[in-house]
């Protein structure tokens, strides 16, 4: 099993290096790629030295799978070159998601949609993908309606130099900012570019996202997302409208089956989800279950996930997990 990691000494790449390690993947060889100042940087993965390579290297090796942590450009130039090399490429850019060819995949929802042609697999939004985890069994069970979404988000996000900022600014320094104003002790309400309509690029994906994840176009969604001080984990409160009308118990103990997701809904004992406990977790947390009487079959919740872990890293090297088990990899590599 050959597994390129391109963006290897990003942000990401860094985390995705971390869950391989511990994740069910038998890796013969890790083929870190980075950008040409970065080419022969050595990388440590389970206590073996592996120094960067080039793209244009690393598809001549034909990877088994290629995971994409580089930015929007790079894998719309260089993942179809992988793929026609009989890669899997798992994209975790913007690039490939809303393209009505490519699956868009949270494994637990819907990897059952894949198949050995799929050569290009999005990675969903870090947001989205938190999102969907707790709105999928709901979702199956009462239907949704209508969904109104605030977040409050982690520079982790935006990656090194917002972390920078962050902690130049904490410490009372000047920083090159990655925000158009200061983060410490300020919320943002602007997360990636405005659009013609007035919402950003980062809250129409996850109106969009969500609606090709759970199949469903007919969900009608309004975001508005929030850069908060928070040095990981994303933050959701999430107003839900629901099809029919539901008991709260048992809307929850169905909740609490849903795979990856982890219920802390006990506020009388100051227990629910924040991102200081979700940090370098694999799950996706949801607490502060309560009914809102302000419209009919509607409710509130909280979630929360390590925007790094679940929210990109975690999510892409479970969607190649579920290649290997399932022989997809196999197959194509042998077709």
């Amino acid at each position: 099993m050959r597994i390129a990691l391109i963006g290897a000494t990003g942000m990401v790449g860094s985390e995705m290096i971390k869950v391989l390690e511990e994740s069910n993947l038998e890796i013969t060889d890790l083929i870190p790629v980075a950008s040409e100042k970065s080419i022969g940087k050595p990388v440590l993965y389970k206590g073996k030295q592996y120094l960067c390579v080039g793209l244009k290297q690393a598809v001549e090796l034909q990877p088994d799978i290629a995971l994409f942590s580089a930015g929007g450009s790079v894998s719309l130039e260089w993942a179809p070159k992988f793929a026609e090399k009989g890669s899997f490429v798992v994209d975790n850019s913007s690039a490939w998601r809303m393209d009505p060819n490519t699956p868009l995949v949270v494994p637990e929802i819907n990897a059952n949609i894949l198949t050995s042609e799929d050569r290009i697999i999005a990675n969903p939004n870090c947001s989205t993908i938190q999102l969907v985890m707790a709105l999928k069994p709901i979702h199956e069970k009462y239907g949704i309606k209508r969904l109104i979404i605030s977040t409050y988000q982690s520079v982790s996000g935006t990656g090194y130099k917002a972390m920078n900022q962050l902690e130049a600014e904490r410490a009372g320094n000047d920083a090159d900012r990655a925000y158009p104003h200061p983060i410490d002790k300020n919320c943002i309400p602007h997360c990636d570019v405005f659009l013609d309509n007035g919402y950003t690029k980062e809250e129409m994906k996850m109106v969009n996202e969500t609606k090709k994840i759970l199949g469903d176009d007919s969900i009608r969604i309004s975001a508005t997302a929030v850069r908060v001080p928070v040095d990981g984990g994303h933050s959701e409160s999430v107003n839900l409208e629901l099809n029919s009308s539901f008991d709260l118990e048992e809307l929850t103990d169905h909740l609490a089956s849903m795979p990856g997701v982890v219920l802390q809904n006990n506020p009388q004992e100051n227990e629910y989800p924040m991102p200081l406990m979700a940090k370098g977790k694999n799950e996706v947390f949801v607490g502060r279950i309560r009914r809102d009487d302000s419209a009919d079959n509607a409710l509130n919740m909280w979630i929360v996930a390590d925007n790094l872990r679940k929210g990109a890293a975690t999510n892409a090297v479970q969607i190649a997990e579920y290649l290997t088990a399932n022989n997809l990899v196999t197959e194509q590599t042998t077709a």
